[in-house]
Formats: C-alpha cells, sequence, structure tokens
C-alpha cells in the first residue's frame, strides 16, 4: 500500500513502494520477512581487516543498524512539537496584527508554508527545521485567517467550532482505526486518491471561475453545493488519516529509523490543517 500523501510516497511507509525491501513477500508458514534484514539502506556492511576474515568476507554481509528505530513515542513528540509551532503561530497571527493586516499576512504565510511543505516532500532526508519553519508559517496563515472570520459579524466562534470538530473528527478516525472499523486496504487507498485528485481538481476550477467569471464560481462556496462539498472535504480529511495512521504503524513494524518519524508527524499536520480548514469553510457557510 502506497501512501496518498506526499510525505510518505517516497519514504518506507510503503509495503509496495521498494523502500528498504518493504515489498518483500511473508514467508510461507510464518510471520512477514524484516524488510530491514536485507536490502537496508540505513545498515553499514561489515568488512573483513585481517587476512583470516577474508573468506568470511565472501559471504553475504551482515548488517547492523545505524539508526535506532522510530517508536510512537517519537511519532507522537514529534507530532506534539509540530503542533505546538502551528498553534504558537496561529496565537501570533490572530492576536498582533491588525485588521487590516491580516489577509495579506495570510496569503503571504499560506504560499510561504506551501512551498516549504513541497520542499521537504521532494527532500531524501526529513529536515526538522524546514518541517517546523513549514509549521511556523501555516500557524500564521491559519491565525489570520481565523481571526479576520472571527472578527466578522455572525461568524463569532467559528474557529473555535473547527478546532472542536477537527479533534471530535482526529479522535473519532483512531477510535476506527484501532477497532479496524476502517480497514485501509490497496482498494481502500484507490478510493482515497481517486476522490482527493477529483475533490482537488474541482477546487481549481472553481478558483478558475471565480477569477476569470467573477461570483462564485460553480458555487462551491455557498448553498448546498457549497454544503456538500464542504462535508465531502472533511470526510476525505478523515480518511487521509486513517492512511496516515497506517503509514506509522507499518513504519514502526517494520523498523523505520527514527528520524522518519518527522515524516510522520509532517504528515498528520498537514492531514489536520485539510481537516480544519475545511469545517471552517462548512461552518462558515452554515452560518452565512
Amino acid at each position: 500500500m502506497r501512501s496518498s500523501n506526499p510525505v510518505f510516497s517516497r519514504r518506507g511507509f510503503s509495503r509496495t513502494g521498494g523502500y528498504a525491501g518493504f515489498d518483500a513477500p511473508p514467508q510461507a508458514g510464518g510471520p512477514a520477512a524484516n524488510p530491514y534484514a536485507g536490502a537496508n539502506p540505513y545498515a553499514q556492511t561489515a568488512t573483513a581487516t585481517h587476512p583470516q576474515d577474508r573468506t568470511a568476507a565472501q559471504a553475504p554481509p551482515q548488517y547492523a543498524p545505524q539508526t535506532q528505530r522510530m517508536t510512537m513515542d517519537d511519532v507522537v513528540a514529534r507530532t506534539g512539537l509540530t503542533l505546538g509551532t502551528v498553534v504558537v503561530g496561529a496565537v501570533a497571527g490572530w492576536i498582533f496584527l491588525a485588521e487590516r493586516e491580516r489577509m495579506p499576512l495570510a496569503v503571504g504565510a499560506a504560499l510561504i508554508a506551501m512551498v516549504l511543505g513541497f520542499v521537504q516532500s521532494f527532500k531524501r532526508r526529513p529536515s526538522p527545521a524546514l518541517i517546523l519553519a513549514y509549521a511556523a508559517f501555516e500557524g500564521l496563515f491559519l491565525g489570520a485567517l481565523s481571526g479576520q472570520i472571527n472578527g466578522i459579524p455572525g461568524f463569532e466562534g467559528a474557529p473555535a467550532q473547527a478546532v472542536m470538530g477537527t479533534i471530535a473528527v482526529f479522535v473519532t478516525m483512531l477510535i476506527a482505526y484501532k477497532t479496524r472499523l476502517v480497514r485501509v486496504t490497496a482498494r481502500f487507498t484507490r478510493f482515497v486518491l481517486i476522490a482527493a485528485m477529483g475533490f482537488v481538481l474541482l477546487s481549481l476550477v472553481n478558483v478558475l471561475f471565480m477569477a476569470f467569471g467573477g461570483g462564485e464560481g460553480l458555487g462551491f462556496r455557498s448553498g448546498g453545493p457549497g454544503i456538500l462539498f464542504g462535508v465531502v472535504g472533511v470526510v476525505l480529511g478523515a480518511l487521509f488519516l486513517a492512511l496516515d495512521f497506517k503509514q506509522v504503524e507499518d513504519g514502526i513494524a517494520y523498523g523505520a529509523p527514527r528520524e522518519e518519524s518527522w515524516l510522520a508527524a509532517f504528515g498528520l499536520t498537514m492531514t489536520l490543517v485539510w481537516i480544519y480548514l475545511e469545517l471552517l469553510r462548512l461552518i462558515s457557510i452554515l452560518r452565512d
């Protein structure tokens, strides 16, 4: 199963992606083979340094792990740090900016966060500094946008409702995943990928209609179509959470290096931001 999240799509959190041997088939009658036992890019081969060791050196190389393995505690700690950075940035964007400065800052911070996110997604190794910088600018964007919406008459409290809704979606999906009410299979993954691509494509088309045709484009920002589109966006975010949980579970089970916990935190943060924005949009439509 390959992750739909670009953070994981080139990493070892995939059973079919070939990273570090994750596509090694299980042995008959036994547990799945450890993908880090053979073609482990994070291991060092033993070399012979004595003439008597030449025969041993010709045998298949023995591997020793270079780094500690990722644990759930690592994922929780990095995710907490990344989300904490988002919260700090959001508070700064909400409190310390005048109303007229919020939207220009929101647009600028969103563009910077998008660039940083793409850079990290295509890097071969996680960069904690880059991930935290992404989180800080993402927080500035969310804080400025949320503060602007909260200041509109009739929309007071909408950001707080979106935060509570995001927490509820996260807890619900975690319980559903742990109890196996939601099972991440290849078919499930394909469905989520196709639905997400269609959702993003429709969003881009809607933006183009708004930019060149004026008005509300295809009508996805108000009324019945807007509510339906918002619900679909929230559901997709919840399904992405299930995929993220699966990638983390696989990474821990197959001994991914400890540094990969930063990528897990990055991917979960991206998904939670998606859910929050979709809920904020949906709540704004319902209140309008």
